[in-house]
């Protein structure tokens, strides 16, 4: 295959996943999809509803990814998790917080959890030390984590994001606190503590459905279903090149 057919397929296949994602959503607006259930998400939707009635907290940790590396993908479903977050729970007297290690992330946590105060119109002025920047390498940030778990009057912790092993250390501080913890993240490593330690993980993709769970805008629904097209794409691509292989055409 040259470079020029190459081109072409890129070209090719995003028009495709625009038009599809345009036409779905146009479609699920009128007729709304409905999701298998994932009881991760359902716990999510209850500690929000449950923070407004006992003044406690909820914190919301997306890791401490790079903008411009591929590991970013979680930490920005973990972004359209904040926007619905702050939105169910600022009018309580307590607004979640979030934790984060990088500097450009932390920005984008203020800002969501902002625009989410504001979209309320709450009287409340917004405090921008809910959006916190708790250290710069894995273990500071993990470090800087576990006073929040332990001093804000957390009833739920929700991890989403770039995280290491050591995102183990998080777990168990909440666990010596006795508050559920959600996590996922699409760190294999960070997979595997947190399916031994947590009761409710998100397992692969899963994280990246926050939005459509949460939300449940048509965009988000629409989203989820182009990548099920893509995916059995792919899959039927890679079926017909070993056939042709066998073939002998390729």
């Amino acid at each position: 295959m040259t470079s020029q057919t190459a081109g072409l397929l890129g070209i090719g296949l995003v028009l495709f996943t625009g038009f599809a994602l345009t036409l779905l959503t146009l479609l699920y607006k009128r007729f709304p999809l409905h999701f298998r259930t994932i009881h991760a998400f359902l716990r999510i939707r209850r500690a929000a509803s449950l923070v407004v009635e006992d003044g406690t907290r909820l914190h919301v940790s997306i890791g401490s990814a790079n903008l411009l590396s591929p590991s970013c993908a979680s930490a920005l479903a973990g972004l359209a998790l904040i926007r619905h977050l702050g939105e169910v729970t600022s009018l309580s007297d307590h607004p979640p917080i979030t934790t984060t290690g990088s500097p450009t992330l932390n920005l984008l946590a203020q800002d969501t959890l902002r625009t989410a105060h504001e979209s309320v119109a709450t009287e409340q002025a917004f405090d921008m030390n809910n959006g916190r920047l708790t250290g710069l390498t894995p273990l500071s940030y993990i470090a800087g984590v576990m006073p929040s778990i332990r001093d804000e009057n957390i009833s739920n912790n929700i991890l989403i994001g770039n995280f290491g092993p050591e995102v183990g250390l998080l777990t168990e501080a909440a666990e010596r606190q006795k508050t559920p913890v959600i996590a996922a993240s699409e760190s294999l490593p960070a997979q595997a503590v947190l399916y031994a330690t947590n009761q409710a993980p998100l397992i692969g993709e899963e994280l990246f459905a926050a939005g459509a769970y949460t939300q449940a805008e048509p965009a988000h629904a629409a989203s989820l279903t182009v990548q099920d097209l893509l995916r059995w794409l792919i899959i039927l691509a890679l079926i017909g090149g070993a056939l042709l292989n066998m073939a002998g055409i390729l």
